[in-house]
């Protein structure tokens, strides 16, 4: 890959472009965050129906960056909800890709955040402090490593890998 492309460039046109180097994320997800068109360098997150370090992670700056939780593609129990997208929001993340579900979707839907998940629920997860981060990742027939880069749409979420 010689040049990112830009956060407003169409997944489709990136695509496109670098055919041989992208990932194409499985039709899975939907969006509920107020910015349907996202993009950054991503950072991971392993847990299971724990969103300790979702909470963590987010408290944390994100300097335009993506979090993409592997939640075991649970769907039952919220991963994130609106207090946390709102620390997101507030510490410079650019979007959440959530393999789990979110609670909370009509508050999310008016911040300006990405936010991409499976489904909703309203129940909350557990908080006992346990996962991973920072490990590469697996879900939709892609794998996410720490660093490379996410873009999502209408049309879906596409990754390419770092500069080499």
């Amino acid at each position: 890959m010689t040049q990112a492309p830009t956060a407003l460039e169409k997944t489709a046109d990136i695509y496109d472009e670098h055919e041989s180097d992208i990932q194409v994320c499985e039709p899975l997800f939907r969006d509920y965050g107020g910015h349907a068109r996202f993009s950054g360098e991503i950072v991971t997150i392993k847990c299971f129906e724990d969103n300790s370090l979702v909470r963590e992670l987010l408290g944390k700056p994100g300097h335009g960056r993506v979090l993409v939780v592997d939640a075991g593609g649970s769907l039952r129990c919220a991963m994130l909800g609106d207090i946390l997208a709102q620390k997101g929001v507030d510490n410079g993340w650019a979007g959440v890709l959530m393999y789990g579900c979110i609670r909370d979707a009509k508050e999310i839907s008016s911040m300006p955040l990405g936010v991409k998940a499976l489904a909703t629920i309203p129940k909350k997860s557990v908080k006992k402090g346990v996962g991973e981060a920072d490990i590469p990742v697996t879900f939709a027939q892609v794998t996410f490593r720490p660093g490379d880069w996410l873009y999502a749409d209408e049309d879906g979420v596409v990754v390419l890998p770092m500069d080499e």
